[in-house]
């Protein structure tokens, strides 16, 4: 698994052991793709997601698109160049 380049979707603190595994076991994480930091809390600032927090804690490239069908978002997947794609509590993808 160490010669896949591995971007991993995920939003929710679930999905953040089975990252920590991926990155424990020394997979090469080539991206983290996570919803948009949200406003939360009674002061409503805003919150990073608990992969996102996980990822930059882990120097990892961490890719925040609002709308999974962008150009700008497709040409980052691309330029990523994974073998595969690990999927885990994210939103539904479209097609592209």
């Amino acid at each position: 698994m160490n010669n896949l380049r591995i971007l991993f979707m995920g939003t929710p603190e679930f999905a953040v052991g089975i990252l920590d595994h991926l990155v424990s076991s020394g997979a090469s994480i080539v991206g983290v793709v996570t919803a948009p930091d949200k406003p939360a809390g009674r002061g409503k600032r805003l919150q990073a997601p608990a992969v996102k927090q996980y990822a930059v804690k882990q120097n990892l490239n961490v890719l925040q698109p609002a709308n999974l069908k962008s150009e700008d978002f497709q040409k980052d997947l691309k330029r990523l160049t994974p073998n595969l794609i690990i999927v885990v509590a994210f939103r539904m993808l479209p097609k592209v």
